[in-house]
């Protein structure tokens, strides 16, 4: 090195000053963001952030007005913020059996739809039975239909199996539109889980079932939550299937009780506003369970076909 250095350096050292050469700049490694770049993105994403929390924030906030045309003057709420309409709901209404109601539905859709979607999802995935590529364009074609077209038939079935104003019809009802999305979501999470496991799990003695739910299973977590959430949500904040279909005013739902603050001519929209807000609780405790496994499984599934 000090052969072929110093001779080096002495001889810059002996041109003319126009004539050495620069140093040379160190430049930025690949996938490094410039100071710019990061300033940048950060701030998207705080605009993002506080566009998608301004509608919270401000349901809210209504919801602390006493009045309810406060939502036409605002900023008359700072001075009269109160917790009365809380109050009221719990109080003075059914919230605690819609709850109930809300709760009974949404857990039990969720259960019984991701366990018929996981299986649905691993079978298609794992055996190669006459029809089974056609079988998942079929769940797919479920989705197509609305709901208006899907409302009558779904009555008269309900009927005839005795199950109207009964959580478990409603239950069912939500389960078939939950359960198409929700096995296309586990099929493609399933196949990114080596064929191997399961060969591994026959040689070890055990049955197609056991290798399912002892093996699979515990690997397809981050799939299964994002199954269990996309149930839930589906149960907890429809309205039209349970409008029809429950009769009892003590067997609504939440989002079915949050109508009764609405009538012909006039609308209670403080209370409407707090009782959005207690309904938002729930949905909120849930996605902070399975928050660990969602983004892992949302991003998972999409790896193979």
């Amino acid at each position: 090195m000090s052969t072929s250095t110093l001779p080096t350096a002495a001889a810059e050292a002996g041109r003319p000053a126009g004539e050495r050469t620069a140093a040379p700049r160190k430049g930025r490694r690949r996938g490094e963001v410039s100071p710019l770049g990061r300033l940048t993105s950060h701030g998207i994403l705080i605009v993002a952030s506080l566009i998608a929390l301004f509608p919270v924030a401000w349901l809210v906030f209504l919801s602390l007005g006493p009045d309810k045309d406060d939502y036409l003057r605002p900023g008359g709420i700072w001075g009269k913020m109160t917790l009365d309409n809380y109050s009221f709901v719990l109080q003075n209404t059914n919230f605690f059996h819609w709850l109930k109601s809300s709760l009974i539905v949404s857990l039990g859709t969720t259960v019984i739809g991701v366990l018929v979607a996981a299986t649905t999802g691993y079978a298609v995935s794992r055996m190669r039975f006459p029809g089974y590529k056609k079988f998942m364009w079929v769940l797919l074609v479920t989705q197509m239909f609305p709901v208006a077209v899907l409302m009558v038939p779904m009555y008269q079935i309900l009927s005839d199996l005795q199950l109207i104003d009964s959580y478990l019809g409603l239950i069912l009802v939500y389960c078939s539109t939950a359960v198409p999305y929700c096995a296309w979501l586990m099929k493609g999470y399933f196949d990114t889980i080596p064929f191997e496991i399961d060969e591994a799990g026959r040689v070890d003695g055990l049955s197609p079932i056991g290798t399912f739910a002892r093996l699979i299973l515990p690997l397809a977590k981050p799939g299964l939550a994002v199954a269990a959430f996309y149930s839930f949500i589906t149960a907890f904040g429809e309205v039209a299937f349970a409008t029809t279909f429950m009769l009892d005013d003590k067997k609504y739902t939440l989002a079915v009780g949050l109508q009764s603050f609405v009538s012909e001519h006039d609308a209670q929209r403080n209370l409407m506003a707090a009782t959005a807000v207690l309904i938002a609780i729930p949905v909120s405790a849930f996605f902070y369970l399975v928050q660990k496994n969602l983004v892992a499984g949302l991003t998972a599934g999409g790896t193979k076909g």
